[in-house]
């Protein structure tokens, strides 16, 4: 009796936790795209469908010369999600080689449907084999448009809202963003823990259009992605 009693406790947790697997699936939808073939609604960038490092992708390149605004992406048609993991291959570099630029990609979460109010995580690629340690720290950044941009962040927060990371300016590169409520992990390259957490995402937690972001100075080259939505 005391074995039988053992056996179907074993089962029965065996059961619970595949049942919680199978809710955690059923809860999450994934979704990949060719960013060459996607369509985008441009947004203070020109786009353009190229071959780059022997892959068809879509190129991005901030068009408002001297602009300030960091509202420059490509809005995904068709994509949004509140929590999600998103899987980016894509490229930076800075468009003339005597810039300020650093190459500047990454990817634009929670935009607004005027594209007014956004948040972005992205990398510097010039910044992750740098000479100077200090350039070193700033390889990527959060941000939240309007009202957090990156000079306020690392003038209020030092170091908070950036980070080191081995980057490679022009190559194709693997990022990783988990969105999770107010919480965002940035995982570059396969890389087992995360380049830059943050824990206090500046927007509400709430729906928004995902989109393909780029700065001043620089050209971005987005391969392809997949966005799996998690539900809340």
């Amino acid at each position: 009796m005391k074995l039988a009693a053992l056996c179907l406790g074993v089962l029965a947790a065996s059961s619970g936790g595949t049942s919680a697997q199978s809710r955690e699936r059923a809860a999450t939808s994934a979704r990949s795209m060719s960013l060459d073939r996607a369509e985008i609604t441009a947004v203070g960038v020109d786009a353009s469908r190229v071959r780059y490092r022997g892959a068809r992708a879509l190129r991005l390149e901030v068009v408002r010369a001297g602009a300030t605004s960091d509202a420059t992406f490509a809005r995904l048609d068709g994509v949004q999600a509140r929590d999600f993991t998103i899987d980016l291959v894509l490229a930076g570099q800075p468009v003339k080689n005597d810039t300020d630029a650093r190459g500047f990609v990454g990817i634009a979460f929670r935009i607004s449907e005027d594209s007014k109010k956004f948040e972005a995580i992205y990398i510097r690629p010039t910044n992750g084999r740098a000479t100077d340690q200090l350039r070193r720290n700033h390889s990527t950044q959060y941000i939240s448009h309007p009202d957090y941009p990156w000079h306020r962040l690392r003038k209020e927060h030092p170091g908070q809202y950036e980070s080191y990371a081995d980057l490679e300016s022009g190559a194709w590169t693997r990022l990783k963003l988990v969105v999770r409520g107010t919480t965002a992990q940035l995982y570059i390259n396969g890389a087992g823990q995360p380049s830059l957490i943050v824990n206090d995402l500046k927007l509400p937690a709430e729906e928004g259009r995902i989109g393909l972001w780029v700065g001043p100075g620089s050209e971005g080259y987005f391969k392809s992605m997949t966005i799996r939505k998690r539900q809340p």
